[in-house]
C-alpha cells in the first residue's frame, strides 16, 4: 500500500549536459528560499535575538539552529532552506519564567527529558518545569568555520540527581546535524534513568495557522519480532486510530489529526522521519538502536498527537476536551536511550543526527544518503540501454554515481549522473548505455570531497518482454 501525502504537482523539468553523451538526465529542482549570506565553505556561531529571546545562531548556507540556553538549553527552531520545522508555542515566545514543579511552560522546540515518567516514586520523573525541562542552561562555544559546534550544560537536578549536557554540531559542508547529550549521576548514590530526546514539529497548515496540515506524515520501521501486539502499543488515546498503521512495506505510518495520541514502538532500523507533503520537506532523525540493551517500556521511538484528549466524565459518558494544553498543533517525536543504572559519577550518552531535506508526494523509505520519494527502477531498453528512474531527497550535496554489477555480483563500471543538492528535489528520468551487461544498479552519492555517502537504493534490471512498451 502506498500512502500518498498530497497530490503531486506537475515538476518543471530541465536538461542537464553531462560528462560523457551516454546519459540524459532531467533534475526537478525544488523552490527554494534564500540561504544564510555566507561562505559555501563556513559555518558560524553569533548572538541572536530569536522571537525576543536572547538565542546563540548556527548556521551555514543550508541550515541556521536557534538554540535558547536559558529556557532548558532549548534548540527552539531548525530552519531549512527558509522552512522552519519546529512547533514555536506564541503563548511563550520571548519569554522566561522560572522552573516550577506545580506547572509546564510548553516553549516548543527541542529538547531533554527523562524516563520513566510518572508520579509513583523517586524512580520516576514527575516531568513539569523542574531543572530538567526548564533550567538555565551554560553554554559555550566549542568550534567555529570548518565546523560549528556548542556546549549546553544544565544543572544538576537534586530530584532526579542527574545533571545533563549536550552539544550540537554543525558541518560547515552539509546540512546535518549532531547531537551528543550525556546524562551524569550528580548524586552519590546510583540511580537509574534513560535519556529523551523530545522535538515538537509543528503541523499548523502553513497558509492558515488555525487549521490543522492535513498532509503531515511521521514514519519509522515497525519490528518485525515486536513486543506489542500491534507491533506498536497505544500507551494514550483510542486503540483503534485510522490515522495509525503499519503499512506493507512494513513501516509503522501516522497521519497527524488534531487527537491526543501516544504510540511507542519498540523499532530497531534507528531512524525515523517526519514528512510535510503540504510544503514538501522532511527530517530524518537517525540514532543507534543497542541491541543488547533494555529501553524503557521497550519503547526506542516514541510519538505524541497533540490534540483534544478524549475522557469519560461523571456519568460514564466520553468527551473530546477543548483548549489548554490540547490547542497547540504539534507532533513530538522521541528517541529513547536504553534504561541504564548509573553509581555516582557515570555517564550515560545519547548520540543522534538530523538530516533535512525535501519531499514530495510519497514516502518509501530512508536510505544511507536520503530518502526514496518515488522508488528506482531499472528496466532493459533497446540497444543494451537501461532506463533509470525515480525520486529522492538527499542528505548531502555532491554527485550521483549509478554502480554497474553483472548477475555474477562484479562491479562491471560506474558512471556519473548528475550534481544534487540538499535543498532540491531529485528527480532522475535517464538512460545508461553500460560498459558490459548490468543486472543490478545502486545508485550512490558522493559528497563533495568524493566521499561516498552510501546508497540512495539499490535494484535489479527489470527485462522488459519482446513487444511491451516501456512507459516514461
Amino acid at each position: 500500500m502506498t500512502w500518498r501525502l498530497k497530490g503531486e504537482d506537475r515538476m518543471l523539468r530541465f536538461p542537464l549536459v553531462l560528462l560523457a553523451c551516454l546519459v540524459n538526465l532531467n533534475i526537478a529542482p525544488a523552490q527554494t528560499a534564500s540561504q544564510p549570506n555566507q561562505s559555501d565553505s563556513s559555518c558560524r556561531i553569533e548572538a541572536a535575538n530569536y522571537k525576543g529571546w536572547s538565542a546563540q545562531q548556527l548556521s551555514n548556507r543550508w541550515v541556521k539552529l536557534e538554540v535558547v540556553p536559558q529556557n532548558g538549553g532549548r534548540l527552539m527552531q531548525v530552519i531549512f532552506a527558509g522552512h522552519p520545522f519546529l512547533f514555536v508555542n506564541p503563548e511563550f515566545e520571548g519569554k522566561y519564567l522560572p522552573p516550577d514543579p506545580s506547572h509546564w511552560f510548553n516553549y516548543g522546540g527541542d529538547k531533554l527529558w527523562l524516563l520513566p515518567e510518572g508520579n509513583d516514586d523517586e524512580q520516576h520523573w514527575v516531568g513539569n518545569s523542574d531543572l530538567i525541562d526548564d533550567g538555565p542552561y551554560a553554554f559555550r562555544k566549542v568550534s567555529e568555520g570548518k565546523e560549528c559546534e556548542i556546549e549546553l550544560t544544565g544543572p544538576a537536578d537534586p530530584q532526579t540527581g542527574i545533571q545533563i549536557r549536550r552539544t550540537i554540531h554543525l558541518d560547515s559542508d552539509s546540512p546535518r546535524i549532531h547531537f551528543h547529550a550525556t546524562m551524569q549521576n550528580a548524586t552519590g548514590h546510583a540511580v537509574e534513568w534513560s535519556m529523551q530526546s523530545v522535538s515538537q514539529y509543528d503541523t499548523a497548515d502553513p497558509a492558515n495557522p488555525q487549521r490543522i496540515n492535513h498532509s503531515f506524515f511521521a514514519f519509522t520501521p515497525a519490528n518485525p519480532s515486536s513486543s506489542y501486539l500491534n507491533r506498536y502499543h497505544v500507551r494514550f488515546g483510542p486503540a483503534e486510530n485510522p490515522a495509525v498503521s503499519v503499512r506493507d512495506d512494513g513501516l509503522f505510518a501516522l497521519h497527524y489529526v488534531h487527537m491526543a495520541a501516544e504510540l511507542w514502538l519498540d523499532s530497531t532500523a534507528g531512524w525515523l522521519a517526519v514528512v510535510d507533503g503540504e510544503s514538501r520537506y522532511a527530517m530524518v532523525e537517525r540514532f543507534r538502536y543497542e541491541k543488547s540493551e533494555v529501553y524503557p517500556g521497550k519503547a526506542s521511538v516514541i510519538f505524541w498527537m497533540n490534540g483534544p484528549e478524549t475522557r469519560l466524565n461523571s456519568e460514564g459518558e466520553p468527551s473530546l476536551t477543548s483548549g489548554g494544553d490540547g490547542s497547540p498543533r504539534y507532533l513530538e517525536a522521541e528517541i529513547n536511550s536504553p534504561l541504564v543504572q548509573l553509581r555516582p559519577g557515570e555517564t550515560r550518552d545519547l548520540e543522534a543526527d538530523w538530516f533535512p531535506t525535501r519531499a514530495a508526494g510519497e514516502f518509501h523509505g530512508v536510505e544511507d544518503a536520503g530518502i526514496v520519494v518515488h522508488p528506482l527502477r531499472a528496466t532493459r531498453a533497446e540497444g543494451g540501454r537501461i532506463r533509470l528512474s525515480g525520486s529522492f531527497g538527499v542528505f548531502f550535496a555532491g554527485r550521483l554515481v549509478a554502480h554497474l554489477y553483472n548477475e555474477h555480483g562484479a562491479l562491471v563500471g560506474t558512471m556519473p549522473l548528475a550534481q544534487v543538492d540538499p535543498a532540491e528535489l531529485v528527480a532522475i528520468e535517464t538512460d545508461l548505455t553500460p560498459p558490459a551487461k548490468t543486472s543490478r544498479v545502486s545508485l550512490h552519492l558522493e559528497d563533495g570531497k568524493g566521499m561516498d555517502r552510501g546508497s540512495l537504493q539499490e535494484v535489479k534490471v527489470e527485462e522488459v518482454p519482446v513487444g511491451a512498451v516501456e512507459a516514461h
